[in-house]
């Protein structure tokens, strides 16, 4: 009988569950789909360093699905909650016929499991089909071979899932079975008559705390734009966090209580159609919930900034990848290298023969080691140079302390790397970027990463910028650094250069490393693949021979640093998708699940706007209003979080994400809070409207 029940209610029911039934299904969905990226077919066509990339990622996303399926049995009790406060005079009905309350828990267990496992089948269904087109998007990433593509089921995810789901399910069936036990038949047969207690507030105390806040979050988004740069530690970053939240909460406990009173004395729109009626609801709805408008707003900001920021990571390092790497191969090598060196932080001795070497050209080096130097072309070696006598600090100059204030933890004792104008063109030849001409008695800043460049810049800009190198004098040519960089990297990290004239009397003491810089001498991707195989393997006999005699030759190549980069914007993109959409599916189904509750227990205020002459029209415009601006109210201001969070966000990259790149990342994240969102707020409409026209 009981199971009987269980099903015709919830056939009865199946409009109330339909904000439960999708949030479960897109949980299940999305859960099995990051779950199962590592039995997707295009894993197996990528290299093996790219594997183990992926190995990463995968062990990540296992410690964030832990994460997201708390925020997921969170999501799911609070959701079970609404379906209970629903039913409460349902099940006082079938109290006052001589039901118990434990079967009453056995109707409510049986409904739950009926409803679990339908949407855990059609979840991990449409995760199954859904996670195809994440392995066509994996492969994409890591440019990977899709040729023998195969339909793939990962029942390792599949057993995960259902492992989570059921953990997250249990705690659901105790909270029910907690709930039910206090529960009295009077407040169940008188739950529709009882409404929330709105306390009115000071409209005066509540303008007061609205500009306090709008004050806190001015200067929390004056902090982390124009003032970013101080934020360099993590105690200096808690403070605007704090008052960002704090704001926020104070923003939606102020505007209820005077935001009617300022729409009141606007009468023509105040008293036009159902505004009214609109604004009031509103009212109460932010006034009765202030921490939980202010918990939906922050997650919206955080959808929107992890999604934005990251995306954006992604398009700038896709795009800075062409312009740093323009060869095939980098070497370089420490020059001179004395007796004792420290490494990794240990003190180590060298041999003669590494000391020897030091003094060589690599080129030398690898020729003395039996190299094939046919394998390579266009080969430039060139020497770089450095002095403990011109370091960071005597740059810096009059400006150090200045700049030691804003930057407490750049190492100011570093060298400064010094190379011969002749020499920097045959680089900056070969790579196909700008080359430049000096006089006698000037240098050039060569510097690309961001925020090391305005540092700089500040030095250059004023005129004072004269530096001793070698024992000789010379000024800045250029009143700012100029874009360039030597040696290849995932992005603009170059921090910085001096080029000096060839007549510099540099000496050979001063040569701080060998670099040289060249192509494979092979046209065909398979002779390339041999070729980087002499210098990316670990068991390529030419590196072995090179460990054996204690001779170190460091070295980047192309396909090296865009797999690596690849990998590490997609192990970033992949998680801050996850979070996201999780995030957002969170704070839209609180939103949905609210204006339900709401809507049926503001039944018979929609029957007295019918009796007073209201037809459907008008009171589903209201509606729509209402809800509009339910939704509408935390992602506006999580939007205009979002907009300084991003910048902040791209300061800290510097380097890595560009803000050119904020467009089309913005686009894409707006594209996906307007389907999720979108569809939440359509679901919850067209809810509401079934429920306010039941008798």
């Amino acid at each position: 009988m009981l199971f009987k029940l269980s099903w015709n209610n919830m056939k009865k029911s199946i409009k109330d569950y339909a904000i439960y039934f999708l949030t479960l299904v897109l949980g299940v969905a999305i859960f099995y789909m990051f779950n199962s990226i590592d039995s997707q077919q295009a894993m197996l066509q990528v290299s093996q360093s790219q594997r183990e990339i992926i190995k990463m990622m995968i062990s990540m996303l296992g410690f964030v699905s832990v994460f997201v399926a708390v925020i997921l049995g969170l999501l799911i009790v609070y959701a079970n909650n609404f379906l209970i406060n629903r039913r409460k005079k349902e099940f006082g009905i079938y109290m006052s016929l001589g039901m118990g309350r434990r079967q009453i828990s056995k109707i409510i267990l049986i409904e739950t499991i009926f409803v679990g496992i339908i949407s855990l089948v059609i979840g991990i269904v449409v995760g199954v089909f859904a996670s195809q087109f994440m392995s066509v998007l994996v492969a994409k990433m890591f440019e990977a071979d899709m040729s023998e593509f195969q339909f793939v089921f990962s029942g390792d995810a599949c057993i995960k899932t259902c492992i989570y789901f059921a953990v997250m399910y249990v705690a659901v069936i105790i909270f029910n079975t907690f709930t039910v036990s206090k529960y009295k038949l009077i407040n169940l047969l008188n739950a529709q008559k009882k409404n929330e207690k709105v306390k009115i507030k000071n409209p005066f105390l509540c303008i007061l705390v609205f500009i306090v806040a709008g004050a806190m979050l001015g200067y929390a988004y004056w902090k982390v734009t124009a003032d970013s740069s101080s934020l360099n530690t993590f105690d200096k970053l808690l403070p605007p966090i704090l008052m960002g939240i704090v704001s926020t909460i104070l923003i939606f406990w102020s505007l209820s209580g005077f935001i009617i009173q300022i729409v009141q004395k606007m009468k023509n729109t105040y008293l036009k159609g159902t505004n009214m009626f609109v604004l009031r609801q509103i009212n109460n709805k932010i006034n009765t919930m202030v921490a939980s408008m202010s918990v939906i707003c922050l997650m919206l900001f955080m959808t929107i900034s992890i999604l934005s920021s990251s995306l954006a990571l992604r398009n700038t390092m896709g795009r800075e990848l062409v312009e740093m790497t323009p060869v095939d191969l980098n070497l370089y090598k420490t020059a001179n290298l004395p007796e004792t060196y420290k490494e990794y932080g240990k003190e180590r001795k060298s041999t003669k023969q590494q000391r020897e070497d030091s003094k060589i050209p690599i080129e030398q080096t690898l020729k003395n080691n039996r190299l094939d130097m046919n394998v390579l072309k266009d080969m430039v070696e060139i020497p770089i140079y450095a002095s403990n006598d011109l370091t960071w600090n005597d740059f810096f100059g009059s400006k150090l302390e200045k700049i030691k204030a804003k930057f407490p933890m750049l190492a100011y004792g570093t060298a400064e790397e010094i190379v011969k104008i002749s020499d920097y063109n045959k680089i900056a030849k070969l790579y196909g970027i700008d080359e430049y001409e000096l006089n006698d008695n000037e240098y050039i800043m060569i510097c690309d990463f961001a925020s090391m460049k305005e540092v700089r810049n500040e030095v250059l800009a004023d005129g004072n910028n004269s530096l001793t190198i070698a024992g000789k004098q010379y000024k800045s040519k250029y009143n700012e650094c100029k874009s360039g960089f030597i040696v290849m990297s995932t992005s603009h990290t170059n921090t910085g250069i001096i080029v000096v004239p060839d007549n510099c009397p540099l000496t050979d003491d001063m040569k701080e490393m060998h670099f040289l810089a060249a192509n494979y001498n092979d046209d065909t991707e398979e002779g390339k693949k041999k070729i980087e195989e002499l210098f990316s393997k670990d068991d390529s006999a030419f590196i072995q021979s090179l460990d054996k005699k204690g001779l170190e030759i460091e070295g980047l190549t192309k396909t090296r640093i865009m797999e690596g980069s690849i990998g590490i914007a997609t192990i970033v993109t992949f998680i801050a998708i996850y979070l996201g959409v999780i995030f957002l599916i969170a704070s839209s189904a609180i939103l949905a699940l609210k204006q339900l509750t709401d809507s049926s227990d503001n039944k018979q205020r929609y029957t007295i706007l019918r009796k007073i002459g209201c037809d459907e029209k008008m009171i589903n415009k209201s509606l729509f209003r209402q809800i509009g601006i339910f939704f509408g109210v935390p992602l506006v201001l999580a939007i205009i979080h979002s907009i300084f969070g991003i910048q902040f966000a791209v300061k800290m990259m510097s380097g890595l994400a560009s803000e050119k790149d904020l467009l089309p990342s913005a686009i894409a994240t707006v594209v996906i809070i307007g389907v999720i969102y979108g569809a939440y707020f359509l679901a919850t409409y067209f809810g509401s409207k079934n429920i306010i026209k039941e008798e």
